[in-house]
C-alpha cells in the first residue's frame, strides 16, 4: 500500500499537534515533515506527547525542506498571515496544500486559483473540518427554503482573530443559493449602537460570540409563523476536526484543482 507523505504546518500549534496525533495513528499516512517557528531541532514525537517519530522540527516552512521531504499534502493549520504564502510555497513545490486557517480573502483565494492552473498542482481550503459543522449547512440550506427568516450566531474561544468565522459566512451564503436576498425585521428598525443587529450577508443576519471556555459552536435560528427551528453543532474538543482532516488529505493528494469545502468529499 502506498502511503500519503504529510507535511504539517504550524506543528507545534495546538491543532498542528492533533494533527501529527492523528496522523500517527493511521497505516496509510505517512508523517514526514514538520515545521514552525517554536521548537525548532525538537523532534515532533516530544512536543506532541508521544515517543520519538524521526521527524524534526525546522523553522518557518522553507521550500527546500518540502521539497527534500518528498510530501505530497501540505497540512496548514497556521495563522492568515503566513497560510497564503505557506500555500504558493507549497504548489510551487508540486505539493497540495490543504489549509485549514480561516481568514482569507478572495482576491487571495484567487491567488491561489491562478497558481494552482498554472502549476497543475491541486489545494484544498476548507473553513471547518468538523463533519457534523458540515452537515448543520447541508441542513440550513434545506431548512431556509420553507422558513426564510434565519439569523445566524456563531461562538468561538477568545484567541479567535477573525468575525465573523468562515463557517458562518460558508452558511449563510450556502442559504443564499437557494433563498434570494431579503430585508429581514421591521423595515423601520434601526441600531440604537451600531452593529446592534450583527453582519449582515443578503438579509441574513450573523452574530459573533467570543468568550474563553468555548471552542467552535454555531446556530442557525429559523422563524416561521407561531414556531422555529434551531440547528445547532458544538465542538467540544479539538479531536471533533480530525475525522474530516484525515478525509481531506486523502481525497486532495489525488487534486489537480482548487476544491473548497469538505461537502465536496461527502457522498
Amino acid at each position: 500500500m502506498k502511503k500519503i507523505r504529510v507535511f504539517v504546518a504550524g506543528a507545534s500549534g495546538k491543532m498542528g499537534q492533533e494533527v501529527v496525533r492523528s496522523l500517527l495513528k493511521h497505516d496509510d499516512l505517512l508523517l514526514v515533515g514538520a515545521s514552525d517557528t517554536r521548537h525548532q531541532g525538537m523532534d515532533v514525537g516530544f512536543v506532541v506527547g508521544t515517543p520519538r517519530v524521526g521527524v524534526d522540527i525546522t523553522g518557518p516552512l522553507d521550500p527546500e525542506f518540502l521539497r527534500e521531504s518528498r510530501a505530497d499534502v501540505l497540512v496548514d493549520f497556521t495563522n492568515p498571515q503566513s497560510v497564503l504564502k505557506n500555500a504558493k510555497t507549497a504548489i510551487m513545490a508540486g505539493v497540495v496544500p490543504v489549509i485549514g486557517t480561516t481568514g482569507l480573502d478572495e482576491s487571495e483565494i484567487e491567488e491561489i486559483r491562478t497558481l494552482v492552473e498554472k502549476e497543475n498542482v491541486g489545494a484544498f481550503l476548507a473553513p471547518n473540518f468538523a463533519i457534523g459543522a458540515i452537515l448543520m449547512m447541508r441542513f440550513a440550506k434545506e431548512t431556509v427554503k420553507y422558513f426564510p427568516n434565519v439569523d445566524i450566531i456563531e461562538l468561538h474561544h477568545d484567541q479567535k482573530l477573525d468575525a465573523p468565522s468562515g463557517t458562518a459566512i460558508k452558511t449563510a451564503e450556502g442559504m443564499l443559493e437557494v433563498r434570494e436576498p431579503m430585508v429581514q425585521g421591521h423595515p423601520n428598525e434601526y441600531e440604537k449602537i451600531p452593529g446592534a443587529r450583527g453582519a449582515d450577508i443578503g438579509g441574513i443576519h450573523i452574530h459573533s460570540v467570543r468568550l474563553p471556555g468555548l471552542i467552535a459552536h454555531q446556530e442557525v435560528i429559523f422563524g416561521g409563523l407561531g414556531q422555529s427551528l434551531t440547528i445547532r453543532h458544538d465542538a467540544f474538543s479539538r479531536e471533533t476536526y480530525m475525522p474530516g482532516v484525515m478525509l481531506a488529505i486523502r481525497k486532495a493528494s489525488e487534486l489537480t484543482d482548487l476544491v473548497i469545502g469538505l461537502e465536496n468529499f461527502l457522498d
